[in-house]
């Protein structure tokens, strides 16, 4: 395998370095360091990783067109009492009324990339998320009561900047 599909490839097993790349944010000497492929020469991988982050489609921050809302109380129900769920996965599922969790719900122009951009914004925020999932033009996350304000504004700015799809 080539030095340049060593270094893609390498790329590609971290996300994060991936999008760095495509937003043009990311020191080559340093990636180069971190990836370690064991090159003799970092400059080699470093000329890689240039030629790679100008085949990249361009980060496009676009954002998404969604409204953000929160469900406080949201707790689990019984497997078969389910018919009324925000969330259900395998033998969870939350309902509203009484637990004390929050969901965060965002419907319009929403999908997994939107998701995976939101989960991303919680953990900078240090925001523990219980349960997550999205579904047709729905997206909820699931936080302890007391999170439920820091979450909505962290979901709220991920969604205004979440990359366009199909990237």
């Amino acid at each position: 395998m080539s030095l340049a599909s060593r270094t893609r490839e390498a790329v590609r097993t971290h996300p994060f370095l991936y999008e760095g790349l495509r937003a043009g944010v990311v020191n080559y000497t340093a990636a180069a360091r971190y990836l370690d492929l064991g090159a003799d020469d970092h400059e080699a991988v470093v000329a890689a990783l240039r030629r790679y982050a100008e085949d990249l489609p361009e980060y496009d921050p676009a954002g998404t067109e969604a409204r953000v809302s929160m469900e406080s109380g949201l707790g689990e129900v019984e497997e078969g009492d389910s018919a009324d769920a925000l969330l259900a996965v395998g033998d969870t599922a939350l309902v509203p009324g009484g637990g004390q969790l929050t969901g965060i719900l965002a419907t319009g122009g929403v999908d997994a990339t939107a998701l995976a951009h939101v989960l991303n914004h919680l953990r900078a925020e240090e925001v523990a998320v219980t349960a997550a999932g999205v579904g047709g033009d729905a997206l909820l996350v699931v936080v302890e009561r007391r999170a439920g304000a820091d979450a909505v504004r962290a979901v709220e700015a991920a969604l205004e900047t979440t990359p366009a799809t199909g990237d």
